[in-house]
Parts: structure tokens; C-alpha cells; sequence
């Protein structure tokens, strides 16, 4: 089963709130033909637009090559939210990878949000970057460890943009009793996903990418130039880049080793008035708690809630979608037990063991760049950024990304599935203790 048509009609973008309302793209073209480029992108996502865009500003002979649509992945399903930083807090990075390389990826981190929040603010990008994400605890006993954080944060990292929330002052900007405490982060903050991505394909086409969708990469073979293969094109290349994250498949087995595919889920409410929207959520921020498997949830421009939470390890999306995530929406809002909910859609993201994404270097001219767990609306739209650099002749960022490391999942892609749901299953448990 192929998961770019396990769960949605080939060439459609799913239902959801994001593609019923954006400024939707005429379709381009399926690849046909003998082809020839400078570097060939393979996903149109966040990774593999902004890959594309930086690399077209760079007069580099560029294609696009999406098995559905530009944005049609994870890219253009999300929740929206830009977080500051890496996947992990900066405390787990300097055990991980000492101080020094910590403090080198705490900066690539706000980089990226910079880079999203420029974007934004572009012409072609229909979103707006709406500051503020507060990170909510949910039990009583981890709340005292968010001064830590935020001390931590101001004298090692020199970042005063993110303070404590008390528990008082925390029900006051998030409505809910689930809550015990947390932080306020201004320089995060949320945009619309889709709206960013088909941004970036407009840049990039701007610039003279070309872009093919509905053209299934089958395989690529290594070279000088590599030798990309669909069913009905051939494209040389000097250079490859990976963009597919979620949809990888096994397309590059090593990766597949590295990085898994899961589901994640959302729905949208109706829009409901401003002022209570006010009393829900103060300030238009984003939200996302401390649960291992994250409620995450925001207002959309028009006033809808956008609730995220839950996941999934097969293949298939569950049937009711909207029961799923509503059960958590009432548990974190239980004065929307009765809101009705007008979209509900699922999308596959892709993890890493350590949640920190997988950068390599293969064959010495493919470039891939996923697992991003997560926190792929910054960090993947920076990815083609550092990809196009590097390409360009200047590794250095690519090089930090790369020396994280990233373990195998025991026993490959065959088994990763089931230990992931009995590790989940007991992180699950660990969150209601």
C-alpha cells in the first residue's frame, strides 16, 4: 500500500480547511519525456519548494517533481505553528550533542523562524505570521521546571522572548482546566501551511523553477548525473534533492531505516464570534502541551479553532476522524462539547528515534533532508535554504544538521510500526500519571 493513495484520491487535495479556503494553484503538468537540470527536487513540500526558490534566485536550472500536488503532503495539512529553536529543548541537545553544537542548532532553529516570518511578509505568500506560542504543562509537578527553562534560555542563550506563565495567568490567555502552568514564547508564532507553501511555489516559479506534479518518482540511480525515473520521464540531473519526509517510501532505503512515517490529525470548528474566541485563546496565539503525543491548537484568521492531536502508525486514517480529535478537544475546552466542527482530515508526517531530522549526503550529489517531527513548518522551509547553499559551495549548516545523529528504528522499516505503538502506548500512560 502506498500511503500517497492509501488515504486520498490521486491528484485532489484532501478536504480540509486549509485547501476549501486557500488561493489554490492551477495544476502544472505530469513530467514527460527525456529531461535535463541542474538539480532535480523530488516533493513539493515545505523542504522541496523552499529548495527550489533559493536555488532558481541562484540561477540554478531547477525541477519539481511532486507524485500529487505542490503542498499536498504535510506541507499543506498541519497545524501551522513555528516554534523557536530545535524539535528538542536545548537542555537535551547539550547532552545529546555537547554545548557547543547545541548552541550551533539553537541558532539554525530561530533562523528558521526568521526566515518563515520573512517570507510571510512577502507579496506571494498569502499568510500573515501571527506572534505567540504558548507551551501549556499538563501535570502540576512539571510546572516548576519552566523557570528553569527560561533561565536557562536568558543567561546560556541570550533569548528573552520567552517568560513564565503562572498558573493564574495561563487559564487567563488559555481557557482550560487541563492546564497547570507554562511559557509564553514570542518570537514563535503561526501561519497557515498550505497558504506558505503554495507562496513559496509562486516564488519559485517566479524565479524559473520548473514544477511537475502527479509525477511519481519510481527510482533514482546514482551518478554523476544522477538518472531520475517516473513513469513517463527521465531527468538528469547534477544534483538530487529529497524532500518527500512523510512520503519517502522506499524510495532511499537508508533513510527509510531512519525515518518513520505516522498520522496525525485535525478538525476545524465553525467560525464562532471574536469575542469568544477572545475568552478561549487571548491574543490570537498558538497552543501545545506537554504530552508526549501533543495537543496543539490555534485560531484560523476567520475565527475557527484548529484542534490537533492524536496519532495513528498504519497506514490507514480511522474512520471518524472528527470523534477522534473531538474527544480531546472537549477534555482541553469542555465549554466547546458542543461546537460543531465543519472539516476533518489526517496527514503523514515523519519522525526520526531522537526527533531531531535526519540530513545525509548520499552517493556524494543527493541531498535529503526529513524526520522533522513535527517542527517541519520552520525547519523544513529552511532546509532548502541550507540545501541550495550547499549545493552553492557552503556546507556549514548542512554539516551541523548532519552531524546530529540519527539512529536506525530497531529492526528496520519492517518493525519500526509495532515497537513505535508499544513505546506510545506507554508514553501515553506516562501522561495521565
Amino acid at each position: 500500500m502506498d500511503l500517497l493513495t492509501a488515504n486520498d484520491r490521486q491528484g485532489e487535495y484532501p478536504s480540509s480547511y486549509y485547501a476549501d479556503t486557500a488561493t489554490l494553484l492551477d495544476g502544472f503538468p505530469a513530467a514527460k519525456g527525456a529531461l535535463n537540470c541542474d538539480v532535480c527536487v523530488v516533493g513539493a513540500g515545505f523542504t522541496g519548494m523552499s529548495t527550489a526558490y533559493h536555488l532558481a534566485k541562484r540561477g540554478y536550472d531547477v525541477i519539481v517533481l511532486d507524485a500529487q500536488r505542490v503542498g499536498f503532503g504535510a506541507s499543506g495539512r498541519n497545524g501551522g505553528q513555528v516554534s523557536m529553536g530545535q524539535r528538542r529543548d536545548q537542555e537535551d541537545l547539550e547532552v545529546m550533542v555537547g554545548d557547543s553544537h547545541a548552541r550551533q542548532l539553537w541558532d539554525i532553529g530561530a533562523q528558521a523562524v526568521d526566515l518563515v516570518r520573512d517570507l510571510c511578509a512577502t507579496e506571494d505568500v498569502h499568510t500573515s505570521f501571527n506572534d505567540g506560542i504558548v507551551h501549556a504543562v499538563h501535570r502540576k509537578r512539571d510546572h516548576a521546571h519552566n523557570q528553569a527553562y527560561v533561565d536557562v534560555m536568558a543567561q546560556k542563550y541570550g533569548y528573552d522572548k520567552v517568560r513564565v506563565l503562572e498558573p493564574d495567568e495561563c487559564r487567563h490567555l488559555v481557557n482550560s482546566p487541563a492546564y497547570h502552568g507554562g511559557t509564553l514564547d514570542m518570537g514563535g508564532g503561526h501561519v497557515n501551511p498550505l497558504e506558505l507553501v503554495l507562496g513559496l511555489t509562486r516564488l519559485a516559479v517566479g524565479a524559473g523553477a520548473r514544477v511537475f506534479e502527479q509525477s511519481k518518482v519510481e527510482t533514482i540511480e546514482e551518478g554523476d548525473p544522477a538518472l531520475v525515473n517516473t513513469a513517463q520521464a527521465q531527468i538528469k540531473a547534477r544534483y538530487v534533492v529529497l524532500g518527500c519526509n512523510g512520503y519517502l517510501g522506499n524510495l532511499q532505503k537508508s533513510v527509510a531505516q531512519r525515518v518513520m512515517p505516522i498520522n496525525n490529525f485535525i478538525v476545524s470548528t465553525k467560525p464562532i464570534d471574536p469575542a469568544q474566541q477572545e475568552d478561549i485563546i487571548r491574543n490570537n496565539h498558538a497552543v501545545a502541551d506537554s504530552k508526549f503525543v501533543v495537543n496543539y491548537f490555534r485560531f484560523s484568521d476567520d475565527h475557527r479553532l484548529l484542534f490537533g492531536g492524536t496519532e495513528s502508525y498504519g497506514y490507514r486514517f480511522p474512520k471518524d476522524i472528527a470523534g477522534s480529535v473531538r474527544k480531546l478537544l472537549t477534555e482541553i475546552f469542555p465549554q466547546l462539547k458542543d461546537i460543531e466542527i465543519d472539516h476533518a482530515w489526517g496527514g503523514t508526517l515523519a519522525i526520526t528515534m531522537n526527533r531531531m531530522p535526519h540530513f545525509a549526503r548520499i552517493g556524494g550529489n543527493i541531498l535529503t533532508m526529513s524526520g522533522f517531527s513535527g517542527a517541519g513548518v520552520a525547519l523544513g522551509t529552511l532546509s532548502g535554504q541550507i540545501a541550495a547553499e550547499t549545493i552553492a559551495g557552503q556546507a556549514e549548516r548542512f554539516d551541523i544538521m548532519a552531524k546530529v545523529p540519527t539512529i536506525p528504528f530497531p529492526g528496520g522499516p519492517r518493525l519500526r510500526s509495532p515497537l513505535l505503538v508499544l513505546a506510545m502506548l506507554w508514553y501515553s500512560l506516562r501522561d495521565k500519571l
